[in-house]
């Protein structure tokens, strides 16, 4: 390498701030859609999850090299994981009293098996030396985040629509940058669940 040149950095050597999730599939999101609409109207507190973002978090990984990450999705591909059909339940949120933090969706079925899911891909990022995560794992599909800090108060929200059940068939490793108009997801890997 000449003077002034530039050394190309490899880019499995940066860090992204990452998660594991399953995508929810476009009609599902469409039906949605209207909902989280009138959702951001009368609980304007919150940021409501635009439906293109729309997911239900496996594992959480935050702020990592990439290499790293994408060792773990390595490791998911030579373990049994099984596709499970999700059907989508009530409402439910994250906080204490009226400081509402997270508003989301539980699971009517497929919880268990997104539970075992989440389980593996725990068992694979303590294996890569990643810290163990502090929370027991709840299955939910992430609709709003209170905008300050504290939490929020949640008034009474549209009714939920029907959404119709889907085959929960991949495991995607996502990166999550967070930027002035909102948060971006990238598909940085996806696993295919027999």
């Amino acid at each position: 390498m000449g003077p002034g040149e530039l050394e190309e950095e490899d880019p499995r050597s940066l860090r992204v701030r990452a998660f594991f999730g399953l995508p929810v599939p476009e009609p599902q999101r469409e039906e949605l859609a209207p909902f989280l609409n009138a959702c951001s109207q009368v609980a304007p507190d919150f940021r409501w999850t635009p439906q293109d973002n729309l997911h239900l978090t496996i594992r959480f990984v935050g702020n990592v090299e990439r290499r790293l990450v994408e060792s773990v999705a390595g490791a998911l591909t030579h373990r049994s994981l099984a596709a499970f059909d999700v059907e989508l339940g009530d409402i439910g949120s994250f906080g204490r009293g009226r400081a509402v933090r997270v508003v989301w969706l539980g699971l009517r079925k497929g919880a268990e098996v997104a539970a075992a899911l989440a389980l593996q891909v725990e068992e694979e990022c303590l294996r890569v030396g990643l810290a163990a995560e502090p929370r027991p794992y709840t299955a939910h599909l992430t609709l709003a985040r209170a905008r300050p800090r504290g939490g929020a108060g949640l008034p009474e929200l549209p009714a939920l629509p029907r959404v119709r059940p889907w085959r929960a068939d991949q495991l995607v490793l996502y990166s999550s940058r967070l930027t002035r108009t909102g948060t971006v997801y990238e598909a940085l890997r996806t696993l295919e669940l027999a």
